[in-house]
């Protein structure tokens, strides 16, 4: 069978389709200077500060991994640790200009990446992959790190605060 005549199950085709996907924003992250996990955290903190708990549970990390994370991408000077407003022993970790600049730039770039990988499809089949993949995501509580293009918000924004790759905001995956 040709690689145009290549049908791959189900599991073969999300297991290679992460590694696709994986691929592409490890790259990113390197042009970008950071490691993929500093990305996934620029990106997490670009709608608002995040308790480490809260940051633990949605990049599914380690206490003692998040923290390493964490001091990392703060002595690069893209976060810093702060006092939670609503709770004097706790500690949120949030970004700071320079790491907001660079969420920005490495956010849209990662998104237009991509978005060119499902570029052989025509918009009604990009359309029913984006459907189907949605409701992959809903029924297995991803965490909210990317949004698509369908109109909710994205790592605490709300609806229509936020654009992707120059799309309307939309919902989270």
């Amino acid at each position: 069978m040709g690689k145009t005549e290549e049908h791959l199950g189900i599991v073969t085709a999300l297991v290679r389709s992460s590694f696709l996907v994986n691929a592409v924003y490890a790259e990113a992250a390197r042009e970008y200077g950071l490691t993929p996990q500093q990305g996934q955290l620029l990106c997490v903190l670009m709608g608002r500060p995040y308790r480490m708990r809260e940051l633990g549970e949605m990049l599914r990390l380690a206490k003692s991994s998040l923290t390493e994370l964490v001091d990392r991408t703060a002595q690069r000077g893209l976060v810093r640790r702060e006092p939670d407003p609503t709770d004097g022993r706790a500690v949120r970790v949030t970004l700071t200009e320079r790491g907001a600049e660079l969420a920005e730039v490495f956010y849209t770039g990662t998104c237009e990446r991509i978005d060119e990988l499902p570029s052989g499809l025509d918009g009604a089949d990009r359309a029913a992959l984006a459907e189907l993949l949605s409701r992959v995501v809903r029924d297995n509580t991803v965490p909210m790190i990317f949004l698509d293009s369908a109109g909710s918000g994205v790592h605490g924004h709300a609806a229509g605060d936020a654009e992707e790759c120059g799309e309307p905001a939309g919902e989270q995956v």
